[in-house]
């Protein structure tokens, strides 16, 4: 038994085994400490602390490349640095990203890289906090003379009554303007917190990023150093960045630079991506380089606050109102102050036991400066109850309410303006696709040759045909095919149409997309923009070297460019006038029951043209027809009810869209936009005919028309410019790039909130939340509330002014004295601006409001029977006031100070 073994015996021993091992053990550990202790003797041993200390070199996640170059190569644009980097390749990895399947994207993954590289947030301008709105209000000149009027009037008061009752007026007066400014910093402030969180909702723009292979979107503020980032026409770039693959991208950098030309963006030349530009055409991917902060944009939003002290046309008129009310203020304060001035100082006046005020120089000056104090008080208070300061009060009351309560109805307010100028609207022009539609797209016809195929007889179509059709949809496309694993379902992105054709290829086709990208090189891509209504790719075969040529579009646009079809059995047949002719029949059959006609054409070219070179332009003749496929996209529920509302409110409702004619006519008369039994004479017109017109001819047709087919962007500004010019208020929706300048020219431009682009939505001035037309219905409905509460207010408030003015001016001239003092005519005052704004500035809209006509662009704010309303009540109110006044103490049979006790309870009542 060795010594281990003896010391590590089983503790289930007897007692006298115990004892003995317990001995040896004793013995053992004696000798073996004994020994060490001779041995360091001769060698020192140093102590060793009960814990280890490892001293390591923190490293970063990211060792390959640092920050500071990633941001400068961007800023700078240095290709040779980037060369130096490894080009974009070599960024790529360094940033343990891919080009095609992009970062992880776990949380663990985010994490790192937003240590690493920061956030895509930006450093915001510190807030404006309530005493700064407590300070604006005391600016005002009105507050700072009734302020002064209050301490005089307080010190006087004091040391002629002393403390116990001199304080009242000076007190009240001082209460009275403390709670104007409370109220006033109070509204202010909040509207300015509304504000900021409608910017961070504007500002929250969803960005198209591709994570462990799956495409999808998330919030700009989620981007992080690596993302690979999606980019199309209109999209605005998210970060600072360097550009992987894509065709065509121009971007307008002239919110950078100022330069208005758009800058190509390729790999050889200019593959820098600067963050806050816009793509003009093309699409791309892009690799993020630096978020947040680190980017130019960041560093120049840092320094931007979104502006809330916008000034309305509406508030300009009241201010022009307020500025006109106050003038005429003035002069009746200082004839009141001239007319008691003179009265007192010639011994006119008399206290309260029937002497005269002022007897020369036997009146004390503190007597003498305590009437003039209050002379000038009751002078200066004519000026404040003159002056209607509730009515600026009112408009931002109104307009801070109903952008809260719009909020909540979809619709979210860009621009104050916009609120009240849609009460205003006689017209609105809306787009067809997502705002009158569900934006639902699905392929439900599809025709090849002129044999329409129906459901489950795709086994009957050709082999090349069904081989064509699958390269024209996977490759002229800028949607995406995802599938997580096997037995899950699809994802596709991209647009509705895209997304439509997508899956019908994928599930009916069984259309592969990922071999049919790794079997072909694209050699050119021709964007889809909404003039040409087309795309197309030029691409090379890698099996063959064949070149091919895939156009995309809508039906007849396709149609004009073909010079043969393959019909269902893959035997190509020349499209001479007669079979043209069939066609447009199909495609005007599937026009009318409301379809969306895309059709799909290709060639196949020669690999060298005359010059021995690759042909690098597209093919736009000559093609061969391949088929079309019918897309349907079911109208909105409730879109009818709301255009007919708009109807009965006296707003026209044009729509303009991109479809062709006989789509257009079938979706407007399913929307109710085009009535049965309508005279059709010029209701229905293509944008083509509608630019061809005279201006003379536009401007006579222009009310007649109710669809606008076929049209372009530029079609839809020039019906905007015709309308304007005819004196209508016009509010527009739009959701592309293009429809940019026609948002901007209209009087509200109303953008979509769900496939509207960047541009447009900077472009408008209210943005619907859930792109639907009933939306536009209910600000059309807040608009003209915002509008009739207004006017109410004004209505209130003038009479009350207009009868408090005259009644202190009568009596002020006739007697010599004025019956309603400082202290009740600001409180009279203040009960007018908050409480009475307070009321009806948040009234709700009623229907009653959509049954009245348009108010238009020259419609005055206040209205004939507003002027007989404010006149009557002001003229009954000063009448019995007056003669109250005079002639109160012979009626009522009482003494001056009680019938003085009941004018004043009346006036204030």
């Amino acid at each position: 038994m060795s010594i281990v073994d003896l010391l590590r015996m089983p503790t289930n021993l007897s007692k006298s085994k115990k004892r003995w091992q317990s001995s040896f053990c004793t013995i053992y550990y004696s000798r073996a400490f004994i020994t060490i202790a001779q041995k360091s003797k001769i060698t020192k041993i140093t102590p060793t602390p009960s814990f280890t200390v490892l001293e390591i070199e923190p490293r970063s996640y990211y060792s390959r490349i640092d920050q500071e170059p990633l941001i400068k190569l961007v800023k700078d644009k240095n290709v040779d640095r980037l060369l130096q980097l490894g080009g974009v390749e070599g960024v790529t990895s360094a940033l343990k990203s891919h080009s095609e399947n992009g970062i992880k994207g776990n949380g663990e993954d985010v994490a790192h890289r937003q240590e690493a590289f920061g956030s895509n947030t930006y450093n915001q301008p510190p807030t404006k906090s309530f005493f700064h709105f407590v300070v604006e209000a005391l600016k005002d000149f009105t507050i700072l003379i009734l302020l002064a009027c209050a301490v005089l009037s307080l010190g006087f008061g004091i040391k002629q009554h002393g403390l116990k009752e001199g304080w009242y007026d000076g007190g009240s007066i001082t209460l009275a303007v403390f709670i104007v400014i409370a109220f006033s910093a109070i509204s202010n402030f909040r509207q300015n917190r509304q504000f900021e969180k409608l910017s961070k909702v504007s500002n929250n723009i969803q960005v198209d990023v591709v994570r462990n292979g799956r495409r999808q979107q998330i919030s700009i503020f989620e981007l992080v150093v690596g993302d690979v980032v999606c980019l199309k026409i209109g999209d605005q770039v998210p970060a600072d960045g360097l550009f992987l693959n894509g065709h065509s991208l121009q971007v307008d950098e002239s919110s950078m630079t100022g330069e208005s030309d758009h800058v190509e963006i390729n790999h050889s030349k200019n593959p820098f991506l600067v963050s806050g530009t816009k793509v003009a055409d093309g699409y791309a991917k892009m690799l993020v380089t630096s978020v947040g902060m680190n980017t130019t944009w960041g560093e120049m939003m840092s320094t931007i606050s979104r502006d809330s002290d916008e000034t309305t046309p509406l508030q300009a008129r009241l201010n022009k109102l307020t500025s006109s009310i106050g003038k005429v203020g003035l002069l009746v304060a200082f004839l009141v102050l001239v007319v008691l001035l003179v009265r007192y100082f010639t011994g006119n006046t008399e206290d309260e036991n029937g002497n005269p005020e002022f007897n020369g120089s036997k009146t004390k000056v503190d007597d003498v400066l305590n009437a003039v104090i209050g002379i000038i008080a009751d002078a200066v208070t004519i000026v404040v109850v003159a002056i209607p300061e509730g009515l600026p009060l009112a408009v931002t009351l109104t307009l801070a309410y109903s952008m809260k309560r719009m909020m909540a109805d979809q619709a979210m307010v860009r621009k104050l303006s916009a609120c009240e100028t849609m009460g205003s609207a006689t017209t609105i022009c809306t787009d067809k696709t997502g705002t009158l539609t569900l934006n639902q797209m699905k392929v439900t016809k599809v025709w090849l040759g002129h044999s329409s195929i129906e459901e489950g007889d795709y086994r009957s179509i050709a082999s090349n045909v069904l081989q064509s059709i699958q390269q024209g949809v996977a490759l002229n496309t800028t949607g995406s095919v995802y599938k997580a694993a096997a037995g899950s379902e699809f994802e596709f992105t991209g647009s509705p149409t895209e997304k439509a054709i997508l899956s019908w290829a994928v599930t009916k086709l069984k259309m592969d997309m990922e071999t049919m990208k790794q079997s072909f090189t694209i050699l050119h891509v021709e964007a889809f923009n909404s003039e040409k209504k087309r795309s197309g790719v030029m691409m090379r075969a890698d099996s063959d070297n064949t070149i091919h040529v895939h156009w995309k579009g809508a039906a007849e646009m396709i149609l004009a460019m073909c010079s043969h079809y393959c019909d269902l059995s893959g035997t190509i047949r020349a499209l001479d006038a007669e079979e043209k002719m069939k066609f447009e029949q199909i495609i005007e059959g599937m026009a009318a029951s409301s379809l969306r006609c895309i059709a799909f054409a290709h060639k196949q070219i020669p690999e060298e043209d005359e010059d021995g070179e690759v042909p690098r332009k597209m093919i736009v003749n000559g093609l061969v027809l391949l088929g079309m496929v019918g897309i349907k996209d079911p109208c909105r529920n409730g879109v009818k009810k709301a255009v007919e509302d708009c109807q009965y409110a006296g707003v026209n409702i044009k729509m303009i869209t991109g479809d062709n004619v006989y789509t257009a006519r079938a979706i407007a008369t399913e929307c109710g936009i085009l009535r049965p039994g309508q005279n059709m004479d010029g209701a229905v017109v293509e944008g083509v005919e509608f630019r061809n017109y005279t201006p003379e001819e536009r401007m006579q047709k222009v009310d007649k028309i109710c669809v606008m087919a076929r049209s372009s962007p530029f079609d839809k500004l020039l019906m905007v410019q015709c309308l304007k010019q005819k004196g209508h208020v016009v509010a527009v929706t739009g959701d592309g790039t293009n429809d940019a300048p026609a948002l901007k020219e209209a009087d509200i431009g109303l953008s979509m909130g769900i496939q509207g682009t960047e541009v447009a939505k900077e472009s408008s001035d209210i943005v619907i939340l859930d792109d639907n037309f009933a939306s536009v219905a209910t600000v059309l409905r807040w608009g003209r509330c915002v509008y009739a509460n207004i006017q109410k207010f004004i209505q209130f408030q003038l009479t009350v002014n207009v009868a408090a003015l005259a009644i202190n001016f009568v009596a002020a001239i006739s007697a010599g004295e004025v019956p309603l003092t400082a202290v009740q005519l600001l409180w009279v005052n203040l009960i007018m601006d908050t409480l009475g704004a307070l009321a009806l500035a948040t009234e709700q809209p009623t229907k009653e409001l959509m049954e009245k006509r348009p108010v238009g662009r020259t419609e005055p704010l206040i209205t004939n029977v507003m002027w007989r309303n404010l006149i009557a009540q002001a003229l009954y109110q000063i009448a019995v006031l007056l003669t109250l006044q005079f002639k109160g103490e012979s009626i009522f049979s009482v003494t001056k100070q009680e019938n003085l006790t009941k004018s004043e309870a009346g006036r204030l009542v």
